[in-house]
């Protein structure tokens, strides 16, 4: 805890929201190699949910990268710190009564276990997006593969930064060869449960 700051509790609680949404609020954190597919599934996982009335927000790398983490880089260090921050944002949300889906890369083990820390396990859900880095430079949706290999970018997770695969993750989605629609139902088979 900070020097000087006293934690301030209000009235409203977690399950004062709970009861307003009519539903549980956690963090889905989808892990996964640049290009496996997170930001689609999230995305479209959150559209389903929204259409049934679930209160959701999503959290994204690139769009926290150009503003509340614009000033880290892609170096080990500046990674963990990324992550850190997201979780704490995460929390906010979780508390706010709000489904939240994360896609990051979120390459080391240690970040994600730091995450759980953060908003408690039992609000957390991790979903590994198991995507070969084979197809994941072949789909280079962002180009990023094809500079990392030429040396234009430092840190590449899967070239020349690892990429720790979670070890127990609570859903596994392996879409070298399975539809989008197919990993969006099994995701979201798994959340509708947790949201009683």
């Amino acid at each position: 805890m900070s020097l000087n700051t006293v934690r301030h509790n209000y009235k409203i609680t977690k399950a004062d929201r709970k009861r307003l949404h009519n539903h549980q609020s956690f963090l889905v954190w989808f892990t996964g190699l640049s290009g496996s597919g997170k930001s689609t599934l999230a995305n479209l996982v959150e559209v389903a949910l929204h259409k049934s009335n679930i209160s959701t927000f999503s959290l994204d790398g690139d769009n926290i990268r150009q503003g509340i983490n614009k000033d880290l880089t892609f170096a080990p260090g500046d990674r963990t710190e990324n992550i850190r921050r997201i979780a704490e944002i995460a929390n906010l949300m979780v508390d706010a009564g709000v489904v939240t889906l994360a896609a990051f890369v979120s390459p080391y083990i240690k970040d994600r276990e730091n995450i759980k820390t953060i908003v408690g396990k039992e609000n957390f859900i991790e979903v590994y997006i198991n995507t070969s880095l084979e197809e994941c430079e072949r789909r280079d949706v962002k180009g990023l593969y094809k500079k990392a290999r030429a040396g234009e970018i430092k840190n590449m997770t899967g070239i020349s930064a690892p990429y720790e695969a979670p070890i127990n993750p609570d859903l596994e989605i392996v879409t070298d060869n399975q539809s989008i629609e197919a990993s969006v139902q099994t995701i979201l088979d798994f959340i509708i449960q947790k949201l009683k």
